[in-house]
């Protein structure tokens, strides 16, 4: 059974492609955005009044968080290297963020061009807990598409 027209997402289902392949599956995302700035001008209408106008400026760039489980997911972490070493001629890559219906069908699309991990932050250890690894990773983009 698929999504009624008016069903929203659930918030569990989403997860992270780089260059069109699924590589990871996230526990969390955060700070996603888009964000451009705003020209403000004033001027003086026919009948003298003043008028005041708003235009779209520029886009920003964005950066979001990551939170995913702690695998060998080869090709997030050569990723993850590839970005913290410098080497950006291969940590620059297209990536998605991808929310997925409960049959894990594609819904919607945050397509970040340009994209590269800024930081990675191991989750928190403790002898004799049985919670599950964690790490945080920022990744910075140029652009964000929503599809």
């Amino acid at each position: 059974m698929s999504l009624q027209p008016g069903d929203a997402l659930t918030s569990h289902n989403f997860g992270l492609q780089i260059d069109g392949v699924m590589v990871e599956y996230l526990q969390e995302v955060s700070g996603l955005s888009i964000e451009q700035d705003v020209i403000e001008y004033q001027q003086v209408s026919a009948t003298g009044k003043p008028v005041t106008k708003k235009l779209p400026g520029t886009k920003k760039a964005g950066e979001c968080t990551v939170t995913r489980g702690m695998t060998s997911s080869g090709a997030f972490t050569q990723w993850i290297n590839n970005s913290i070493s410098g080497n950006m001629g291969s940590a620059r890559k297209n990536a998605s963020i991808i929310m997925m219906d409960y049959q894990n069908a594609p819904v919607k699309r945050y397509n970040l061009r340009n994209a590269w991990c800024s930081k990675v932050e191991a989750g928190g250890v403790k002898a004799g807990d049985a919670s599950a690894l964690t790490e945080q990773v920022t990744i910075v983009f140029e652009e964000l598409v929503i599809e």
